[in-house]
């Protein structure tokens, strides 16, 4: 099993309370019962994720802003995808928007090895800067459409999407491995989406919705069209 080593940093106890609190209150009461995600969600510092102003409200039941429009998601949100992708250790994942990069770091301290992709240039940089920082050093990374995955790394034992698209993009259900599971927001640009589970075993795939989420939207050629275009 794999075990989360964080640098040491005496930053990283200043809200170990309120991490167990967001554990018990949080995402134990709704169903998260995975024990290593679990331990990973009480470990990881969430609010060296999210800008100074914001580190007190780092484990509230909601999101908050990163910039250029985007959030890092509530706890129980991270936690419920998280789980749904049942990592042991070995795998190899795929995330599509590494955003500020707490959800990638949950995946690091479950997994073997995360391949993240982000369209934001700004972002991108300030995960990387984190992920030093906390000595996350099985996380590759790059700045790309991440709705055409990165297929020079695949198959993926798991892909986590972390926007919401009108459907499940092609390219991503042709490097998730058999077998395999995805996890994404699936729905309109506005309003409430389904998060649902792709499931590929033996050459079929099958869907399961798992909750109603709000996230924002995915851009790319398998996506949205950004705003301006």
């Amino acid at each position: 099993m794999k075990t989360l080593t964080l640098r040491p940093d005496r930053r990283t106890g200043k809200y170990a309370k309120a991490r167990e609190r967001m554990v018990r209150e949080q995402l134990l009461p709704r169903g998260v019962t995975d024990p290593r995600v679990l331990e990973a969600m009480a470990r990881l510092p969430r609010d060296f994720f999210v800008d100074e102003a914001l580190r007190g409200r780092a484990y509230g039941d909601h999101p908050l802003p990163i910039g250029e429009g985007q959030t890092i998601s509530q706890p129980y949100v991270v936690a419920l995808m998280t789980q749904a992708l049942r990592l042991r250790g070995r795998e190899k994942v795929l995330e599509i928007g590494t955003g500020c990069g707490y959800q990638t770091a949950i995946l690091a301290a479950l997994c073997d090895r995360v391949y993240t992709v982000e369209r934001l240039k700004s972002l991108h940089i300030k995960a990387r800067r984190v992920f030093d920082e906390l000595h996350l050093f099985n996380i590759l990374c790059k700045i790309d459409d991440g709705t055409l995955g990165w297929p020079e790394h695949g198959p993926y034992d798991a892909i986590m999407v972390t926007a919401a698209g009108p459907r499940v993009p092609e390219p991503l259900i042709a490097q998730l491995a058999d077998p395999g599971i995805l996890v994404m927001p699936v729905g309109g640009r506005e309003g409430v989406q389904e998060l649902v589970t792709v499931v590929k075993e033996q050459g079929e795939t099958r869907e399961q919705v798992l909750d109603s989420v709000r996230f924002v939207s995915l851009i790319g050629d398998h996506g949205w069209r950004a705003a301006s275009s």
